[in-house]
This record gives structure tokens, sequence and C-alpha cells, in this order.
């Protein structure tokens, strides 16, 4: 069975591995029919991803549809297409027991610390599948990004009376936007790149945009009142922009990363403390936030159409994937289509 490895930073290989036996207890078998690349593969790619372990097949945001289940699953039946959640958790640690499934002590991400979907096929247990009547298999790929975006919203505890600014308008920083727009609150993006910025308002309806200068802080304060947010995201994974994100949170605010770097971060304590600030680190999705984006999809609230911007079949993938590292090409979110 045809599948594809990172052996190493820049150093994909096309791979045979062995087809998948019968499912066990709990378990399903799954075809894989899209494949969306993200940040982290990215990063898993230019080595840049702390988390990310060679050599890896990568692939976690998934659009499957199940082939067989193993004795005991009730919550998907062959023939279902779902959404993979693919944070596998021990679901014995402190933090499993208290709900947090997401940073669980043993945590394994598919496509990270084990292997992903970039194959055909492949067991995953059964309750991280997600299921869907109404949704394409291209749609169920977008919910895990969504679901980052759902989290870090969620950790921020946004109100609608309050503002919030989002640093950086990749995939994730797009996906933030998308759950704080359904908060009412204000919304702010800021980048260093014109065309996403342009995207933000042309497509995401985003009426306050800053290009990053030296006149940013006031064109904030402009936008804010002159107290600046009441949240501020980063989804950059910029050490430089996440260092400078303390200075711009209002007094009694929060500041989330949901964007994630190898360097340290630095800050001026006093500067923090001063003005009571809290900082949240926002790490992958909790189940319900699968539910509640299929969900919110599947009656309108969210469009994905804007979305995919660019398409590769899976033996393609190797020789376009360098071209997803540049800003210039305009990739908002690349879909594999994987096939048998």
């Amino acid at each position: 069975m045809k599948a594809l490895s990172l052996e190493a930073p820049k150093q994909w290989k096309r791979i045979d591995v062995a087809s998948p036996a019968a499912p066990g207890p709990g378990d399903a078998l799954v075809r894989v029919v899209n494949v969306g690349i993200c940040g982290t593969d990215i990063s898993g790619y230019l080595g840049k991803m702390p988390f990310f372990s060679y050599p890896r097949i990568p692939g976690h945001e998934l659009g499957v549809e199940v082939v067989e289940v193993g004795a005991g699953v009730t919550n998907v039946k062959p023939g279902d297409r779902c959404a993979v959640e693919p944070y596998i958790n021990c679901q014995q640690c402190y933090a499993c027991r208290r709900g947090h499934t997401n940073c669980c002590e043993k945590h394994q991400t598919l496509g990270v610390h084990c292997d992903g979907g970039l194959r055909p096929r492949f067991i995953v247990p059964a309750r991280k599948l997600h299921f869907s009547h109404k949704l394409a298999f291209e749609q169920l790929a977008l919910v895990e990004t969504l679901a980052i975006g759902c989290h870090a919203v969620n950790r921020s505890g946004l109100q609608s009376h309050e503002s919030c600014l989002i640093i950086g308008a990749g995939p994730i920083g797009l996906a933030t936007l998308e759950f704080v727009k359904l908060t009412g609150a204000r919304t702010i993006i800021l980048d260093m790149n014109e065309t996403r910025l342009d995207f933000c308002r042309r497509v995401m309806g985003v009426k306050h945009t800053i290009h990053l200068s030296e006149k940013s802080e006031q064109e904030l304060r402009d936008l804010t009142d002159g107290h600046l947010p009441d949240v501020v995201i980063d989804a950059t994974g910029n050490t430089g922009s996440m260092s400078n994100a303390f200075s711009l949170v209002t007094h009694a605010g929060r500041l989330v990363f949901v964007g994630i770097t190898t360097d340290e971060v630095h800050f001026r304590h006093p500067v923090f403390h001063k003005s009571e600030g809290t900082l949240l680190c926002s790490r992958n999705a909790l189940s319900a936030d699968f539910t509640r984006i299929i969900g919110l999809i599947e009656q309108g609230r969210i469009d994905t159409g804007p979305w995919i911007t660019h398409r590769t079949a899976f033996d393609d993938l190797v020789d376009v994937f360098p071209s997803y590292t540049r800003p210039e090409t305009g990739v908002i979110k690349a879909m594999v289509e994987v096939g048998e």
C-alpha cells in the first residue's frame, strides 16, 4: 500500500506499507479520501515543529469513510463519512480524567507523533470519528483546522461586548476568526501580508485589518477606544510576534498563544504584571469542538467554500509541497486527494 513519509526535514519519500488488518475491539478501519495540509505539516517539513518526529507519515486533517468496525463500536458504521479527531489520548492520566484530553500526558497526534493519513487506509480508535450525513469529504477534512480556532476562542473566554485582535491571517488565524465572529466581539486582524489581509476583508467580511508597521499599536488603539483589545490571540508561531503581543493587551486582558515556536518568548514582566494580564496556551481541541463545528457547517453558519485554495493528487504532492511553504503562493488550505 502506497504512503508518503517525511524521513527528515525537507526529505519526502514514497514508501510501501502493509495493508491494515481487521480492526480490533473499539477500533475502525477507514479509507482516507482527503487530507488537508496545515501549518503543522509545513513546520514538520521545514524542521520547525518541536513535537514532530521522523520518519513520519503526516496527515491529521482527514476526511475518511468507515470501511469496517471492530467489536463494541456503536458510534459509526461502514459507509459513514467522518472527520477524524487526531489527538490520541490515553484516557487514564490525570489530564484525561479531568476532561483535558487535548493535552493528555501521553498524547499522540496522528501525523505528528505517530503515523497519519497520507496513505489509503489505516486503523483509528472509533471514538475519534465524527460522522456527518451531509458534509463532503473535503469539508470533513477542514473540521480539525477549525477545531484549533474553536478551542483557542473558548480558552480566551471572549464575550460579545469585548474586542479581539488576531495576529496572523494564516489558516490557524482564519480558523480562530470564524469563532471570534460568532461571539459578536469587535474583530481586528493584524498581519504583515497584504494579500492575506485583503482576503480577510473581501472574503471573510472583516471590517478592521492592520498591516504590521511602526504605527500598528496606534492604529489598534484607534480601533479600541484607546485601551487596546480585551483579548489578543497570536496565531503566528513567530517568536518576535509572540513576544511583542504582551504589549498589545489591555489592562486585565487575556493573551492566547495558539501558534507554537521552538524558540524562547520574551516579555518584560513588570509591564504584564502591572496590567494583571492573563497568559493562556491553546493546544489542539476537544471532542465537543468537532461535534459543534460539524453542526455549524451543516447549518450554513460556517462557509467552507473560501477555504480550499489549492488541490493536488496524492502522487503529485511531493513535487508541489515546497510551494506551499511560500506565502506568495497564496495558499490558505491545500487539499490532497488520496485515492486507493
